[in-house]
């Protein structure tokens, strides 16, 4: 599928992208797992770069994003990004030191091809930031948008897939900090107010593929929890809990000679 900015995957960017810059932003915690994933490498592929969220600094990154509306949100500090898809990368075997993925393979119309081709262009490490399909239900959110959960649960690849692609892998559940600055779903779990921001939402592609009703309904049904204390009966605990072990996840592939 393709939409009008350029869109590869399943989700339309033009339609809820405009301020995804705006909500997810790289979250610390995180940046720094993918860090030391990455290893000593001075060459970066970032694949499904969107709008430049967790790439170094300090490396020389060279950015694949299929979406014009991504790749406009990128700030100056970044390198632009190169319109592209994971299933076709225009680099020989071997050409970086190390890749990144992340929030991006459940989006990817041929996952395997993808991550074929990433480990085909990279020498060293892959690290794929994903979320694990099967432990959504951890999260509270399902109660409220059960729909919303389960696309998610459709979307994103088994681990297991994953790591049958790229080789030998290791993984690691990667625990979300309560004030985390990079907005997507779980990172709310302690400030359930958040949903009530259509932007917010809209900065959570899942919320896209449910209709206006069933969003209105999960909306209302949460907002009158919160108001009447419903919300906190339950999980108010959750509000002062410093880390959630979610589905998050980091699987970090190393090449064969490894």
């Amino acid at each position: 599928m393709a939409f009008d900015d350029g869109s590869a995957g399943d989700a339309d960017y033009t339609a809820i992208g405009a301020d995804y810059a705006a909500y997810r932003q790289p979250e610390p915690v995180i940046a720094a797992k993918i860090l030391e994933a990455l290893g000593g490498a001075r060459t970066v592929l970032n694949v499904g770069a969107g709008a430049g969220s967790y790439e170094p600094l300090d490396r020389a990154v060279t950015a694949i994003e299929p979406s014009a509306t991504m790749r406009s949100q990128r700030p100056a500090w970044l390198s632009r990004a190169i319109p592209g898809s994971a299933e076709s990368l225009p680099f020989p075997d071997g050409h970086f030191d190390a890749a990144m993925a992340t929030f991006t393979v459940h989006q990817w119309q041929d996952l395997d091809a993808g991550l074929r081709q990433l480990r085909r262009v990279t020498r060293g490490p892959v690290a794929v930031l994903t979320c694990d399909p099967q432990l959504l239900h951890r999260f509270w959110l399902a109660e409220y948008a059960a729909e919303v959960i389960a696309t998610e649960a459709r979307r994103y690849p088994a681990p297991q897939r994953i790591a049958r692609v790229l080789g030998e892998v290791r993984s690691e559940t990667v625990e979300i900090p309560l004030d985390c600055r990079d907005g997507f779903g779980e990172a709310y779990y302690g400030r359930p107010e958040m949903f009530l921001d259509p932007l917010a939402r809209r900065a959570n592609s899942a919320w896209s593929f449910i209709t206006a009703e069933q969003e209105a309904a999960a909306v209302r049904s949460l907002a009158d929890d919160l108001a009447s204390g419903a919300w906190d009966a339950r999980y108010g605990a959750l509000r002062s809990q410093p880390f959630f072990a979610g589905s998050l996840l980091l699987i970090v592939s190393e090449p064969a000679e490894h």
